[in-house]
């Protein structure tokens, strides 16, 4: 599905501007003990209410240092408050997370938008083109960001269907530089997945607008199946609450940085309303930012684990902090478990990943790979109470070239739904163990070898 996307991004990539990653040392954002201060549907809890609410979290875990040092490190990196009051529901694959997302637009009342990297022309894009039309009709405003590259082989006749109808379609860093809003900078793409209904609902995650997502994968499948008969795993969060008001704040900024136009007066933020338990963090990385917010935090969050890192990603191209950072969890006595894809659809991220995978196994990090699906995913569980799920790679282009989206959510009761989820994928996984990785053909070492000189750019 990437190929044509990649091949296109790859050759103009190279006259675009580099950068590099920061270091990053989260212990310096902010003094230890600064107190962790939370957001309601009232606004700003006080420092009693915030404490109180993460002492329960805090009880109902795994003793754990997060709460006591890393929270108030990421709020001075990332800058938005955690917000308490809100409903988290996982959603599994495509089938659920589109029938869920259907039932949202099919009750709106005021106003969609829409922020996505991939929207085929295929049997589900022209399903939520319909659905998305009828609700503009009925006077639902539908305001769509749809990244150039990422909707590069979709018809401009798809997107003109939806303007047609009223509907105001945004094309994020276009590719044609003549179209360009501000200084042409193909090389930073919109990797974002984010639904929001009236204010109210939320939507994010790993999954795009695409028919590879019609089957889910659980499901059994043939005995031998092809490349192109896997079914795509992937996860996505329904939110309500009061932190979907910061995921409609990221959605506004990114439509005015890219100069669109006025957006129509709707109620974009209604009063927020307590509608569950759930404390929530909205994390949105941009390359216009000093540093990746997402990168930092996961950074900081696996320097505080203290009994267990578990993550979920589809590609795995760390740079040099990251692998440091899951190798010194390992070291300290973490159980740092890695669940990474066996087969993919991006030939030359899945090689420049599997260069580190000696030296991972060395350190103690457990790898498996995901048998019989494209594993799309990209979760992280740490501690069993600080989980996120979002948009975001564990490589370069995620951290230094994308916009990205993420949710973090704290607590156990969620913490362990996560790790179900896991516990599920790593059913279905294969140990990756050294002795035979250390024996891998020599036409593998050399894919690793010439993958790795592109994974800046992938």
């Amino acid at each position: 599905m990437g190929f044509l996307r990649g091949a296109v991004a790859a050759m103009v990539l190279l006259l675009a501007g580099c950068s590099s990653l920061p270091t990053i040392t989260p212990d310096m954002a902010q003094p230890r003990g600064t107190p962790v201060r939370l957001a309601g549907s009232h606004g700003a809890l006080s420092a009693q209410q915030s404490k109180a609410i993460l002492a329960r979290l805090q009880s109902q875990g795994t003793p754990t240092d997060i709460f006591d040092r890393h929270l108030a490190l990421e709020e001075a990196i990332v800058g938005s408050p955690l917000t308490a009051g809100n409903q988290v529901r996982l959603l599994q694959d495509g089938p659920a997370t589109y029938r869920a997302m259907f039932a949202a637009i099919a009750a709106a009342q005021d106003h969609i938008n829409m922020e996505t990297y991939i929207l085929e022309d295929d049997a589900v894009g022209q399903q939520f083109a319909q659905v998305l039309i009828a609700k503009q009709r009925q006077g639902v405003q539908v305001n769509l960001i749809r990244d150039s590259v990422g909707t590069l082989g979709t018809p401009a006749a798809f997107f003109q269907q939806l303007t047609d109808n009223g509907i105001q379609v945004l094309e994020f860093n276009p590719v044609n530089p003549l179209l360009a809003r501000k200084t042409w900078e193909l090389n930073q793409r919109d990797h974002r997945k984010l639904l929001v209904v009236d204010g109210r609902t939320a939507f994010l995650g790993g999954i795009n607008i695409s028919s590879v997502y019609s089957g889910g994968s659980r499901k059994p499948r043939k005995a031998t199946p092809t490349a192109d008969s896997l079914a795509w795993r992937d996860t996505d969060l329904q939110l309500q609450g009061p932190v979907v008001a910061e995921f409609q704040k990221l959605f506004i900024a990114t439509w005015e940085a890219q100069k669109g136009p006025p957006l129509a007066a709707k109620n974009y933020f209604p009063p927020p309303e307590r509608v569950g338990q759930q404390v929530v963090r909205a994390i949105g990385s941009s390359p216009d930012e000093p540093y990746s917010h997402i990168y930092a935090t996961l950074l900081s969050a696996i320097g505080s684990a203290e009994t267990s890192v578990r993550l979920t990603n589809a590609y795995f191209a760390p740079d040099p902090q990251l692998l440091a950072a899951l190798k010194a969890a390992a070291a300290r006595g973490v159980d740092v478990t890695l669940i990474l894809p066996s087969q993919t659809d991006s030939w030359l991220v899945f090689h420049a990943g599997r260069r580190y995978y000696e030296q991972l196994l060395e350190a103690g990090v457990k790898i498996y790979q995901r048998r019989g699906v494209i594993l799309h995913s990209k979760t992280a569980l740490i501690d069993g109470v600080w989980a996120t799920v979002g948009s975001t790679n564990l490589d370069w282009r995620s951290f230094l070239h994308n916009q990205e989206l993420n949710a973090v959510v704290l607590g156990a009761d969620f913490g362990s739904q996560v790790q179900a989820m896991f516990d599920k994928d790593l059913a279905e996984s294969d140990p990756v163990l050294l002795a035979d990785w250390q024996r891998r053909t020599l036409d593998l070492r050399l894919k690793e070898w010439f993958a790795r000189a592109w994974e800046y750019w992938l």
